[in-house]
């Protein structure tokens, strides 16, 4: 179910099987993806993921996408929009607070890592009132930092008319972990020019296909240990 398209009186256990459901919530941003993907990259990948995870769970509602998230590291660059790490952690617990008793639960498909220190603090602070919030990190093994291959073969599977093939240029390629002092300090800008950390060359829909179809795997795994 979207739940922007529900009425009230269809918001209730019979809807859902009998049980509470659980509100699947994606998460993102608004910040530059180098001069080749848009600025709603993070926020695109985890609607779509979620969107599938709705989709595929009788039990799921799934909520509008929270499109601004904590970009500070980003803000270097023009168009980067970011409402920080505790306003964002604010909205969570709100946001979790008004869904009980409705819901059973809120997963958080959570886009950009910049969000991750929200996301568990809300998560604590949730768990101490009693309430359940899951932040599900959109990751798999071998992915790059920031619109490198990865994000852009997903982004030319989900949407390749979003994507300037023509315009994409490796960034700094070295491991994430090595350019994090730096990045603390003077941001994504001061590690590489164009706001790539990776190298986007060799980028395809049929990989992202691939990327994607993990992706949601791996979502519909954390939402069904959720559900059990």
């Amino acid at each position: 179910m979207r739940l922007a398209d529900a009425t009230w009186p269809e918001v209730n256990p019979e809807t859902f099987g009998g049980r509470a459901p659980i509100l699947v919530v994606p998460v993102g941003a608004l910040e530059q993806h180098g001069p080749h993907l848009p600025l709603d990259t993070d926020a695109f990948i985890a609607t779509a993921v979620a969107t599938e995870v709705a989709a595929a769970r009788d039990g799921a509602a799934l909520a509008p996408s929270l499109p601004l998230g904590a970009s500070g590291e980003h803000a270097g660059f023009p168009g980067t929009l970011s409402i920080g790490v505790q306003a964002l952690h604010d909205v969570l617990v709100e946001l979790v607070r008004s869904s009980t008793p409705t819901f059973a639960a809120v997963m958080v498909v959570n886009g950009h890592g910049g969000n991750l220190d929200a996301l568990q603090s809300a998560a604590a602070l949730c768990a101490a009132e009693g309430r359940m919030l899951l932040p599900h990190a959109l990751g798999l093994p071998g992915m790059d930092a920031h619109a490198g291959r990865t994000e852009t073969s997903l982004m030319l599977h989900l949407a390749p008319a979003r994507v300037h093939q023509d315009l994409a240029a490796p960034g700094n390629t070295a491991p994430l972990r090595e350019l994090l002092p730096e990045m603390r300090v003077h941001g994504v800008r001061g590690v590489s020019e164009n706001g790539v950390l990776g190298d986007p060359s060799g980028a395809t829909a049929e990989e992202g296909a691939a990327l994607f179809a993990a992706l949601v795997e791996k979502a519909l795994a954390a939402f069904d240990r959720l559900a059990d």
